[in-house]
């Protein structure tokens, strides 16, 4: 950008919103700011910044300046700007679809029906719903329960006889006059209830509809509610997350391997209407505050969706500089006040719980996805140079604490995601501990000597935890054991240990750094990741054994009964390291030279 000094001493203090554009007058970034000398300033100071700002001051060619009248109007303008420029350098949901509703009709019967657009006045609506698939869900539990028609007006105008849906006890049939226009009304008015999330009332009076059909004798009607309510009771039990009430959104937030997955729950009278997944493409490596203003300003705020879907109350998993100001903004759109929480206990805390760890869930699912990982393997073969498309891969970390209880891992990965049948894990011993390079080398050694000896498949790829150092131990194995058709590749943490920075290592070549968008590194961090997982998992699980265990039982000769009569004898463990070796050859089954063993052990002498 030409003199960009006198660009930036010219810039107005006021609130507003700026647009980075690239040399071919592409727009890349789109932001706002309370004052835009300042926050257009600061991208051009030369001061440390992040990777993402970096990248995006390389490429900015112009900068175009929209002065708004406060920040609020900056919020709305810069969410509609993303939506329609989409910049590559901002955060971007995928799905911008509108919502889906349950639409009553005006009609002297009403119909259910889905409806997704502008709604119109002569009808009564439920929602929004994040996915059509909750509409129908709901709109099938109805018809089962309250017996609701689904069949537009024209064919229900036009029957003689009741349907199938009459036959199958999935509709009253008021089109054949079957049903009273009282009685098609109150079950109309059940199901408002139940959809406006006040099921309790629906049940209440079911019940008390069901003790007056009892006393009249009339019991095929009293069956009949009885049912209801037995059904209502198990969405009940399915659906309610907490005995109150209550109205919100709650989003959990998963990273993994560079994918971002933000799993959104629709809470409305203490129900749970829907889940929603989202998977938004992120530049570099935004953080979690980033990622869940850019949510709530494009779901809530864009033009295309409804002030109706916008909640009272938005549950998120940290605080956020900008809440005051969103929530500003989100009550003016929605007219009706709108509170960010981020809960620390009780039962906010609770719905924040279940909505990572359903955001886990969605994303791990995501991510082991046969299409994905065809993708990935794909994306690792144009990446490594290989010749053919990668089938098996395998992964080796070393874990351990300050040198105690060393434990290797080895994951294996094929073109379904993990092969856990195929994991397995190796008690490093006989080096100094804490030698991470000595480490890799002995499993490296033992696993494939085992492959060679078994005949049994090698991978395509072998992936090392580590440098150059770590990388060439494990060259070096390889070469004792005359190997030399697998390719192996060293994983180096970046700056910080930040994912989206690691440095790519094959012998004979320039290491490489992969963007962070990358396919390919996704899937390097995904299996680095699980070995590391893998390897702690394994290291803790030996340490603990180690910590809990005496000192006798790794004495050889000393069995579970010989330290009972040592114990027993002496009356500790305390007792037995004090003991002369005299001492130790009285106890009952101990001869001379297991008592010197003993006595060697526990002070630390030679036999």
């Amino acid at each position: 950008m030409q003199n960009i000094k006198a660009f930036l001493e010219n810039l107005s203090s006021h609130p507003g919103v700026y647009q980075m554009l690239d040399e071919k007058g592409r727009v890349i970034y789109v932001g706002k700011a309370k004052n835009l000398k300042k926050r257009v300033t600061s991208y051009f100071s030369g001061r440390s910044q992040d990777l993402k700002t970096i990248s995006l001051v390389k490429h900015i060619h112009d900068v175009v300046i929209t002065v708004t009248n406060s920040e609020m109007e900056a919020v709305l303008l810069e969410c509609n700007l993303i939506k329609t420029h989409r910049p590559r350098y901002n955060i971007l949901l995928r799905d911008d679809k509108s919502f889906p509703y349950i639409v009553l009709s005006n009609h002297p019967f009403p119909r259910i029906d889905s409806y997704r657009g502008k709604r119109r006045k002569n009808a009564t609506y439920f929602g929004p719903y994040p996915s059509s698939l909750a509409v129908r869900e709901t709109i099938n539990l109805l018809q089962k329960i309250f017996k609701l028609r689904t069949c537009r007006d024209a064919y229900y105008d036009a029957r003689v006889r009741p349907c199938l849906l009459h036959q199958i006890n999935r509709c009253t049939a008021p089109c054949v006059d079957l049903i009273s226009a009282k009685d098609y009304a109150r079950s109309v008015a059940f199901a408002t209830l139940f959809l406006e999330g006040k099921s309790d009332e629906v049940v209440a009076s079911l019940q008390g509809k069901m003790e007056a059909s009892a006393n009249a004798m009339d019991f095929e009607a009293a069956a009949a509610l009885r049912d209801q309510i037995a059904r209502l009771r198990q969405i009940q039990e399915k659906q309610y997350i907490s005995n109150a009430s209550g109205e919100a959104d709650v989003i959990g937030l998963a990273i993994q391997a560079g994918i971002i997955c933000l799993q959104l729950l629709t809470i409305r009278g203490g129900q749970i209407l829907a889940s929603h997944t989202y998977y938004p493409t992120a530049p570099l490596e935004p953080s979690r505050e980033e990622i869940l203003a850019a949510f709530l300003s494009q779901h809530y705020l864009d033009e295309a969706s409804s002030i109706e879907k916008i909640p009272r109350m938005i549950i998120i998993e940290s605080d956020m500089t900008e809440a005051g100001l969103l929530e500003s903004v989100l009550t003016t759109r929605a007219e009706h006040k709108v509170v960010i929480l981020h809960p620390s206990r009780g039962e906010k805390r609770k719905w924040l719980a279940m909505a990572c760890a359903s955001a886990k869930e969605s994303l791990s699912a995501h991510l082991l996805s046969k299409t994905n990982m065809q993708e990935r393997m794909q994306a690792l073969q144009q990446a490594l140079m290989l010749t053919s498309l990668p089938k098996r891969l395998e992964c080796f970390d070393i874990s351990h604490s300050m040198g105690e209880a060393t434990v290797a891992s080895c994951v294996v990965f094929n073109s379904e995601g993990p092969l856990k049948s195929d994991y397995r894990r190796f008690n490093i011993s006989g080096i100094t501990p804490g030698d991470d390079v000595a480490a890799m080398h002995q499993v490296v050694l033992r696993r494939f000597r085992r492959l060679q000896r078994d005949d049994a498949v090698f991978p395509d790829v072998i992936f090392i935890d580590g440098g150059k150092t770590q990388l060439a131990a494990a060259h070096e194995a390889m070469s004792e054991l005359g190997i030399d058709q697998v390719l192996l590749v060293g994983v180096s943490k970046g700056p910080g240990r930040k994912p989206g920075y690691e440095s790519i290592h094959i012998q004979k070549r320039t290491p490489m750094h992969l963007p962070a968008s990358s396919v390919a590194l996704h899937l390097i961090q995904q299996i680095r990741d699980e070995a590391h997982r893998f390897a702690i998992a394994g290291h803790r699980a030996r340490r603990g054994k180690a910590r809990r265990q005496s000192v006798l039982e790794t004495i050889p000769g000393i069995g579970a009964k010989k330290r009972r009569e040592l114990l027993r004898y002496f009356g500790g463990i305390q007792g037995i390291a004090c003991a002369s070796l005299d001492e130790l050859s009285k106890v009952p089954g101990i001869n001379q030279s297991l008592a010197e063993r003993i006595f060697a052990v526990l002070h630390d002498t030679k036999t």
